[in-house]
């Protein structure tokens, strides 16, 4: 009798867990990440494409799930972007990406954070190359920080900045409406 208390007891637990790891392509998206003391669960992911080419996946990790983007964008809580890239692409045509995602993300309006793009654009040096993960990781009062392939290259403050890279993905003009979608969970 014991044993079978047991078992539903962990079965009851695996079925309100988060969103488990998920398989997208040939890229396996983990279910937690933790940033700073904080552990984030994934609360979706997909595949931006450009054309008719697979460029990354990409998954958003936050500390509950959240469906509404215009909350994520304003939320002041710890929270992740990871891209994992199953293309090459230059770094050329990363920071292009970059300030086209800052101009829709902002509106146009990239002057109060033009400082901090530019220093954002300047980490970028190198190609990404199949299999390459970017992570763009937020910490209340540290800022975002740009790791790429488990290094971290530089963290910049501000929450006005925050909100416009998760923007690039999340707002009304994204990147990509199918990664968007995935990335909300939908």
């Amino acid at each position: 009798m014991l044993r079978k208390t047991l078992m539903t007891g962990v079965l009851a637990l695996l079925m309100i867990s988060p969103v488990q790891a998920m398989d997208i392509g040939k890229v396996t998206i983990p279910d937690t990440m933790v940033v700073g003391s904080d552990e984030l669960i994934l609360n979706g992911a997909g595949i931006r494409k450009k054309a008719i080419f697979k460029v990354y996946v990409g998954a958003l990790y936050l500390t509950s799930e959240e469906s509404d983007p215009q909350v994520i964008i304003d939320n002041d809580d710890p929270m992740a972007i990871r891209m994992h890239f199953v293309r090459k692409v230059n770094y050329q045509q990363l920071i292009k990406a970059w300030n086209d995602g800052f101009e829709n993300a902002t509106g146009g309006n990239t002057d109060p954070i033009g400082k901090e793009i530019d220093l954002f654009n300047s980490f970028f040096t190198e190609k990404a190359v199949t299999g390459d993960i970017y992570d763009f990781t937020y910490t209340p009062y540290e800022g975002l920080s740009v790791i790429i392939k488990g290094q971290r290259i530089g963290t910049i403050a501000g929450f006005e900045f925050k909100k416009a890279v998760f923007g690039i993905w999340l707002g009304e003009k994204p990147a990509d409406s199918g990664l968007k979608k995935g990335m909300l969970g939908n």
